[in-house]
């Protein structure tokens, strides 16, 4: 174990060009030490400034056995200094460089983008707002590929072509929800080489009651003329509820004035989801527009697939990582912190050798060291 190098642990020789933000004669520690400390403590459970500190005193033997330490373990003052001044975009960049080659391009995936807002992140002595993060999800690996940071949740709409900037996606699939549904986004999705599946809501003008004007009249002739394809699935459970989700999908859009103002659109969709449970039975029916020209088995999977962003990103990160109760506020710590957890949470879904959840994975990489260098060593593409 004590022959490793930071660069020879998967992730790190991804952030050797991240930006050194300090003057050279203020430079103590490496950066790099600096960085692995940090990632660490966040795979270990840890979560600030102090546990940075504490964790690297509670290791620093085992530590210096890879790491370059001159001057021991950094206060946790340094470390705020530091991943606060830390250019986030660069850091970002890295990331995003990584993560592509663990997850082994994106092509032909599923990309889910939304955003969540880091609640306790605002600061009112200074007037900032809670740090409100777009993220980017690939849902066939599990793993989050990038994020922009906002500060305000209005803002998706600039952040979403910002972000797809970063990104690698040609051959992939960008699912987002009616926020995101707008003309410039599915312009710049197609002029990346992707593809789109976009929600549709009251905000898209009258493109929305169009579509669902659409459906509702062929609904009620049964469909009969309209070309289109369909799927239903029926789920129950023990308890007495009971789900069907029936999805239409359409490709005759010839009635749409619109249609040339939303570049590669092909596809119309209608998700009804009907519950039952007990004797009360509800229905609600949504709507969402495509460049694929698929059928609804499989549009009905994109859908599915775009809200493990919430179950699996933001979940995870509210109920592991504690991130909504995180008040690191100064400069660009918190969006630098927020892409820690996440690269902390793509080291633990990419180790395999343990079939135990995320937490049980962190607790086991504090409790032992082998383990730890394990998960790091996970972060090397094949």
């Amino acid at each position: 174990m004590g022959t490793d190098k930071p660069q020879h642990l998967g992730i790190f020789a991804f952030f050797e060009t991240v930006p050194e933000p300090r003057v050279e004669r203020t430079r103590r520690h490496p950066l790099m030490s600096i960085l692995v400390i940090a990632l660490l403590t966040m795979i270990c459970v840890g979560e600030g400034w102090e546990d940075m500190e504490a964790f690297g005193l509670a290791k620093e033997a085992w530590l210096r056995t890879f790491l370059d330490l001159p001057f021991g373990i950094p206060s946790e003052d340094t470390f705020r200094r530091v991943l606060s001044a830390l250019n986030p975009k660069a850091f970002n960049a890295c990331f995003i460089a990584w993560v592509q080659a663990l997850s082994q391009g994106t092509a032909g995936k599923l990309i889910p983008i939304d955003g969540k807002t880091v609640r306790h992140s605002f600061d009112r002595a200074t007037g900032k707002k809670a740090l409100h993060v777009v993220s980017a999800w690939i849902a066939d690996n599990r793993l989050t590929l990038g994020q922009i940071a906002t500060e305000e949740k209005s803002n998706e709409i600039t952040a979403i072509p910002k972000l797809l900037e970063l990104l690698d996606i040609r051959g992939a699939t960008i699912t987002v929800d009616a926020m995101g549904c707008q003309k410039e986004i599915a312009a710049k999705i197609v002029d990346q080489g992707g593809d789109y599946v976009m929600g549709l809501k009251g905000n898209q003008g009258t493109a929305h009651k169009e579509v669902e004007a659409f459906f509702t009249d062929a609904d009620a002739k049964g469909f009969q003329d309209v070309q289109h394809t369909f799927h239903q699935t029926v789920d129950g459970s023990e308890h007495g509820r009971l789900e069907v989700r029936r999805v239409w999908a359409s490709q005759e859009l010839g009635w749409f004035a619109d249609l040339p103002k939303w570049k590669g659109l092909r596809s119309i969709i209608m998700i009804e989801s009907e519950r039952t449970v007990g004797a009360a039975t509800s229905t609600e029916r949504r709507y969402y527009w495509s460049s694929h020209g698929v059928d609804a088995e499989i549009f009905a999977g994109m859908i599915r697939g775009h809200w493990g962003i919430e179950n699996q990103l933001h979940w995870c990160l509210d109920v592991g990582f504690r991130e909504d109760e995180s008040r690191i506020r100064t400069d660009h710590g918190p969006e630098n912190i927020s892409l820690l957890r996440k690269i902390a949470m793509n080291l633990a879904k990419a180790e395999r050798s343990h079939k135990r959840g995320i937490q049980a994975k962190r607790k086991l990489a504090a409790w032992d060291d082998a383990y730890l260098l394990t998960l790091l060593r996970a972060g090397l593409p094949d």
